[in-house]
């Protein structure tokens, strides 16, 4: 199962994500529920550099193939424009994640957290 976990700031704000696992869809280069998840969550820290203009060094990225983990976590020295253009994005995200969640129960776990 794929568990996606976003945290958010005490002012609500995203402020990182994680996905961990792979969803056991189907077997491994033909599950579309996995691709789907690491389609949505890569494209989001592209967006966030390339749209939102935040910095590489703004954007803490771990990633670990193998076991499908993925960690990004924005900085908090974000200027207001890139904070709210994040939060588009990031919200953007997690629509896409929450659908996938609802299709896919068994495959794909979603939860959030607040500071």
């Amino acid at each position: 199962m794929t568990e996606i976990k976003i945290f958010r700031n005490q002012n609500g704000h995203i402020v990182e994500y994680e996905v961990a696992g792979h969803a056991d869809f189907d077997d491994y280069g033909r599950d579309i529920l996995c691709a789907a998840v690491s389609v949505l969550s890569q494209t989001t820290i592209l967006a966030l550099e390339k749209v939102c203009k935040i910095s590489q060094n703004d954007i803490e990225i771990y990633l670990d193939e193998e076991t499908g983990y993925l960690k990004a976590s924005l900085s908090e020295n974000l200027t207001k424009d890139q904070r709210d253009s994040a939060d588009i994005v990031l919200s953007t995200m997690i629509v896409g994640m929450e659908d996938l969640a609802l299709q896919y129960p068994k495959h794909i776990n979603l939860m959030e957290k607040g500071a």
